[in-house]
């Protein structure tokens, strides 16, 4: 086979002698382009080089070469197959069709859909294979280092830990100071984690002391207890039964800021108490000041099935109370309010005097700041309030605060929040969930 180079000014110049000197079956291999001429580059013209040869030729080279290839004659004088691998990939992707071949364009996507499936069927493989490669044990020395280290780490955070009346960092046993490190780092109040630490000392031996899981057990105990007693939905329901039997609905209000989840929450506790505990639950809501809130409640409402009256003053609220007295519970869901907004804060503490609920619960959202969730419970202490909700778990960065705002506000905590799914993602406040959550157990949600 004969290599042939064809100089000239334009690609097309090129391409045109190709074709006169070989014909229709050439096959371009190579092209470049160069300056010729000028002095110094000054004045050159750009030449196309273009190297071509017959296109048969080339194939029959081609076959040759694979012919005789080595590999090939490996292949042909091998009296032994080769096993196959332990694991097959899939098949090479379905080859498309020639351009200008008339295709449908469902076609088209079934084939393209199987490229690509057969491209993620081999990641998943080969992610499998890389995952079933054996690790080897860290040799000793290392796992001593690694020990080494943690004692050191330990050491530094003693020494910078906190040492007050109650606690000594520096003469906790290690089992104990993890997790008095895991209160402070979970912004636990200092005087909460020394309270905590001060009991489990007192609880537990020395033996005791030093084991991880006994001292965890302890400081979840220590940290439910320092906790309002609960109530969530049993205590809840078996106070509406009493209530039930006097011919008088249970009435809870909820309060709050606003953008706390006040609507969604009042959403969740309908749906919970009709779906789950089979009680018959009317819906009312003071929130005239944002359609779109009605409007949310009012579809919710339609869903799950039940009555909803919409009021603007306390003596509509108390009609409507009346006007569902063959339910078992009523909810009452209120406009948010801003805690810095007293006149309207006296305007919702007098439509409430006048309703009389028998349940008023504070909605705080756990995405705020410590500050900001005592300044509300501070302000909003004109409302007769008596439980706390806490909303938005899932997108809590700590959980200590919460602990240390029902202390401050010592309010019960009735239900958490998780999500904005309803009816799902609300559980009853549990204390022990809570201290949980601040050692580093299950998420929310989980």
């Amino acid at each position: 086979m004969k290599l042939k180079t064809f100089s000239a000014d334009t690609m097309a110049q090129a391409l045109a002698k190709v074709k006169r000197e070989i014909g229709a079956d050439a096959v371009i291999l190579h092209t470049r382009s160069y300056k010729r001429g000028g002095l110094f580059g000054i004045g050159a013209r750009t030449v196309v080089e273009v190297t071509a040869a017959d296109g048969r030729q080339v194939g029959k080279v081609n076959r040759r070469k694979a012919q005789n290839s080595p590999r090939r004659a490996a292949l042909r004088q091998a009296s032994v197959p080769v096993d196959p691998p332990t694991i097959k990939l899939p098949a090479a992707p379905p080859v498309m069709p020639p351009i200008g071949e008339v295709q449908l364009a469902g076609d088209l996507i079934k084939r393209t859909y199987a490229a690509a499936k057969v491209e993620i069927e081999q990641r998943q493989q080969q992610q499998q294979l890389a995952a079933a490669v054996t690790v080897a044990p860290m040799p000793a020395d290392h796992l001593q280092l690694v020990e080494e280290m943690r004692a050191v780490k330990r050491l530094v955070q003693r020494a910078i830990a906190p040492s007050t009346d109650k606690v000594d960092a520096r003469q906790l046993p290690d089992a104990l100071f993890d997790q008095y490190r895991a209160l402070l780092e979970q912004e636990v109040a200092q005087e909460i984690a020394d309270e905590v630490v001060h009991q489990v000392r007192g609880r537990l031996d020395d033996e005791q002391l030093e084991d991880h899981e006994a001292c965890r057990a302890a400081v979840l105990e220590a940290v439910k207890a320092l906790l309002p007693k609960s109530s969530g939905l049993a205590e809840a329901n078996s106070a509406q039964k009493a209530k039930v039997k006097l011919g008088k609905p249970r009435t809870i209000a909820l309060v709050g800021p606003t953008g706390v989840g006040k609507t969604t929450t009042i959403a969740k506790l309908a749906a919970n108490f009709k779906l789950r505990e089979n009680r018959r639950v009317g819906l009312v809501t003071l929130d005239t000041y944002r359609i779109a809130a009605v409007e949310q409640l009012r579809t919710y409402a339609e869903i799950i099935g039940v009555p909803l009256r919409i009021v603007t003053s306390g003596g509509e609220l108390s009609d409507a109370i009346a006007s569902m007295a063959d339910c078992d519970v009523v909810l009452i869901d209120t406009a948010g309010r801003s805690q810095r907004n007293d006149q309207r804060l006296n305007e919702l503490s007098q439509i409430l005097e006048k309703a009389a609920p028998d349940e008023v619960h504070l909605v705080l959202s756990s995405t705020c700041t410590q500050k900001v969730l005592l300044e509300v419970a501070e302000r909003f202490s004109i409302i007769r309030t008596d439980r706390v909700i806490f909303t938005k778990l899932d997108e809590a960065v700590t959980f200590g605060v919460l602990v240390n705002v029902l202390r401050k506000v010592n309010k019960q905590l009735s239900y958490v929040t998780t999500g904005q799914e309803v009816p799902h993602q609300i559980e009853p406040g549990d204390g022990q969930r809570l201290a949980q959550l601040v050692l580093g157990g299950e998420g929310p949600g989980t």
